[in-house]
Protein backbone atom coordinates (compact mmCIF):
# COMPACT_ATOMS: atom_id res chain seq x y z
CA UNK A 1 0.00 0.00 0.00
CA UNK A 2 2.82 2.19 1.07
CA UNK A 3 4.56 1.60 -2.66
CA UNK A 4 1.04 2.70 -4.04
CA UNK A 5 1.11 5.52 -2.25
CA UNK A 6 4.59 6.90 -2.82
CA UNK A 7 3.60 5.96 -6.87
CA UNK A 8 1.10 7.86 -7.29
CA UNK A 9 2.83 10.81 -5.64
CA UNK A 10 5.44 10.49 -8.10
CA UNK A 11 2.57 10.69 -11.21
CA UNK A 12 0.93 13.41 -9.64
CA UNK A 13 4.35 15.49 -9.19
CA UNK A 14 5.75 15.01 -13.02
CA UNK A 15 4.21 17.52 -14.30
CA UNK A 16 4.41 20.05 -11.78
CA UNK A 17 8.45 19.00 -11.68
CA UNK A 18 8.61 20.04 -15.76
CA UNK A 19 6.86 22.99 -15.21
CA UNK A 20 9.29 24.29 -12.46
CA UNK A 21 11.80 24.84 -15.51
CA UNK A 22 9.58 27.04 -17.44
CA UNK A 23 10.67 30.82 -17.40
CA UNK A 24 9.40 33.78 -15.55
CA UNK A 25 7.99 36.76 -16.60
CA UNK A 26 11.49 39.08 -15.48
CA UNK A 27 13.68 41.30 -18.03
CA UNK A 28 16.72 41.33 -16.75
CA UNK A 29 18.43 44.72 -17.28
CA UNK A 30 20.18 45.90 -20.64
CA UNK A 31 23.85 45.25 -20.95
CA UNK A 32 24.92 49.26 -20.75
CA UNK A 33 23.43 49.03 -17.01
CA UNK A 34 26.23 46.94 -16.12
CA UNK A 35 29.25 48.08 -14.04
CA UNK A 36 32.67 46.62 -13.91
CA UNK A 37 34.56 46.09 -11.44
CA UNK A 38 37.86 44.14 -10.06
CA UNK A 39 40.03 43.51 -7.04
CA UNK A 40 41.62 47.29 -7.49
CA UNK A 41 39.24 48.66 -5.12
CA UNK A 42 40.58 46.52 -2.38
CA UNK A 43 44.21 46.62 -3.47
CA UNK A 44 44.14 44.36 -5.70
CA UNK A 45 46.32 44.30 -9.58
CA UNK A 46 44.31 42.26 -11.46
CA UNK A 47 43.53 44.84 -14.94
CA UNK A 48 40.06 44.52 -16.98
CA UNK A 49 37.02 45.91 -18.35
CA UNK A 50 33.83 45.01 -19.68
CA UNK A 51 31.81 46.50 -22.40
CA UNK A 52 28.50 45.80 -24.52
CA UNK A 53 28.68 44.26 -27.76
CA UNK A 54 26.36 42.58 -30.43
CA UNK A 55 23.32 44.14 -32.53
CA UNK A 56 20.15 45.62 -31.23
CA UNK A 57 17.84 42.78 -29.67
CA UNK A 58 20.88 40.31 -28.74
CA UNK A 59 23.92 42.70 -27.37
CA UNK A 60 25.83 40.40 -24.65
CA UNK A 61 28.65 41.69 -21.79
CA UNK A 62 32.22 41.25 -22.71
CA UNK A 63 34.49 40.64 -19.57
CA UNK A 64 38.08 40.50 -20.53
CA UNK A 65 41.54 41.32 -18.91
CA UNK A 66 43.99 39.82 -16.77
CA UNK A 67 43.37 38.20 -13.24
CA UNK A 68 45.79 38.58 -10.80
CA UNK A 69 46.12 37.28 -7.18
CA UNK A 70 49.05 39.43 -6.12
CA UNK A 71 48.36 41.66 -2.96
CA UNK A 72 45.14 39.63 -1.84
CA UNK A 73 43.39 40.08 -5.19
CA UNK A 74 41.99 38.04 -7.93
CA UNK A 75 38.74 39.23 -9.72
CA UNK A 76 37.32 41.47 -12.32
CA UNK A 77 33.50 41.33 -12.69
CA UNK A 78 30.41 42.84 -14.52
CA UNK A 79 27.84 43.57 -11.94
CA UNK A 80 24.09 44.72 -12.29
CA UNK A 81 21.93 45.92 -9.58
CA UNK A 82 18.26 44.59 -10.00
CA UNK A 83 15.37 47.35 -10.66
CA UNK A 84 12.96 44.86 -9.10
CA UNK A 85 13.30 41.86 -6.94
CA UNK A 86 12.93 38.23 -8.19
CA UNK A 87 9.50 36.80 -7.23
CA UNK A 88 9.48 33.70 -4.47
CA UNK A 89 8.72 31.15 -6.96
CA UNK A 90 12.23 31.35 -9.11
CA UNK A 91 14.29 28.66 -9.07
CA UNK A 92 17.69 29.84 -10.59
CA UNK A 93 18.86 32.34 -13.43
CA UNK A 94 19.34 31.25 -16.94
CA UNK A 95 22.27 32.86 -19.24
CA UNK A 96 23.82 32.55 -22.25
CA UNK A 97 27.44 32.68 -22.51
CA UNK A 98 30.66 31.72 -24.06
CA UNK A 99 34.46 32.69 -23.58
CA UNK A 100 38.26 31.05 -23.63
CA UNK A 101 37.37 27.80 -21.86
CA UNK A 102 38.03 28.96 -18.57
CA UNK A 103 35.73 28.67 -15.60
CA UNK A 104 33.50 31.33 -14.70
CA UNK A 105 30.66 32.44 -11.56
CA UNK A 106 27.77 34.07 -11.14
CA UNK A 107 27.66 35.72 -8.25
CA UNK A 108 24.41 37.38 -6.50
CA UNK A 109 24.14 39.11 -3.52
CA UNK A 110 21.37 39.74 -1.53
CA UNK A 111 20.16 42.31 1.24
CA UNK A 112 21.59 39.71 3.66
CA UNK A 113 25.37 40.59 2.02
CA UNK A 114 26.46 43.81 3.61
CA UNK A 115 29.70 43.72 3.58
CA UNK A 116 31.65 43.95 0.58
CA UNK A 117 33.51 40.35 0.58
CA UNK A 118 30.16 38.88 0.94
CA UNK A 119 28.47 37.30 -2.25
CA UNK A 120 26.85 33.73 -3.49
CA UNK A 121 28.42 32.01 -6.09
CA UNK A 122 27.91 29.65 -8.91
CA UNK A 123 30.44 28.13 -11.48
CA UNK A 124 29.45 28.16 -15.53
CA UNK A 125 31.35 26.64 -17.81
CA UNK A 126 32.88 28.19 -21.18
CA UNK A 127 33.97 27.15 -24.31
CA UNK A 128 33.94 28.95 -27.72
CA UNK A 129 30.59 28.27 -28.56
CA UNK A 130 27.27 30.12 -26.99
CA UNK A 131 25.99 27.97 -24.77
CA UNK A 132 22.53 28.13 -22.56
CA UNK A 133 22.88 27.55 -18.63
CA UNK A 134 20.85 27.33 -15.85
CA UNK A 135 21.76 27.87 -12.73
CA UNK A 136 19.78 26.78 -9.32
CA UNK A 137 20.09 28.89 -6.72
CA UNK A 138 20.68 25.75 -4.61
CA UNK A 139 23.61 26.04 -6.62
CA UNK A 140 24.71 29.14 -4.91
CA UNK A 141 27.76 29.01 -2.37
CA UNK A 142 27.69 31.31 0.42
CA UNK A 143 30.53 33.21 0.92
CA UNK A 144 30.68 32.69 4.65
CA UNK A 145 28.96 30.90 7.62
CA UNK A 146 26.99 34.25 8.41
CA UNK A 147 25.26 33.99 5.33
CA UNK A 148 21.90 31.64 5.01
CA UNK A 149 22.74 28.25 3.35
CA UNK A 150 21.07 29.34 0.01
CA UNK A 151 19.62 32.64 -1.21
CA UNK A 152 15.94 33.60 -1.27
CA UNK A 153 15.08 34.87 -4.99
CA UNK A 154 13.15 37.87 -3.57
CA UNK A 155 16.27 38.69 -1.40
CA UNK A 156 18.36 39.28 -4.06
CA UNK A 157 20.09 42.50 -5.20
CA UNK A 158 22.29 42.07 -7.79
CA UNK A 159 23.85 39.37 -10.17
CA UNK A 160 27.56 39.46 -11.66
CA UNK A 161 29.45 37.63 -14.54
CA UNK A 162 32.89 36.92 -12.46
CA UNK A 163 36.44 35.76 -13.22
CA UNK A 164 37.50 34.98 -10.02
CA UNK A 165 40.15 32.96 -7.94
CA UNK A 166 43.40 32.56 -9.96
CA UNK A 167 46.01 33.93 -12.36
CA UNK A 168 44.68 33.90 -15.53
CA UNK A 169 43.34 35.78 -18.97
CA UNK A 170 39.18 36.54 -18.90
CA UNK A 171 37.45 36.65 -22.03
CA UNK A 172 33.88 36.15 -21.23
CA UNK A 173 31.02 37.17 -23.49
CA UNK A 174 27.77 36.34 -21.19
CA UNK A 175 24.00 37.26 -21.60
CA UNK A 176 21.89 37.17 -18.93
CA UNK A 177 18.56 36.25 -20.20
CA UNK A 178 15.87 35.74 -17.24
CA UNK A 179 15.03 33.76 -14.57
CA UNK A 180 12.92 29.85 -13.96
Amino acid sequence: MKRAWLGLIWLLSGPVLAQEGAMLDYTPPPPEKWQYFSDQVMGGVSEGGARAEGPEGARYLRLTGDVSTENRGGFIQVRVKLDQPFPEAAQGVVVDLRGNGEGYFVHLRTRGTLLPWQYYQASVPSGPDWQRVRVPFSAFERSGALLRAVPRPEMVTSLAAVAYGRDHRADLEFRWIGIY
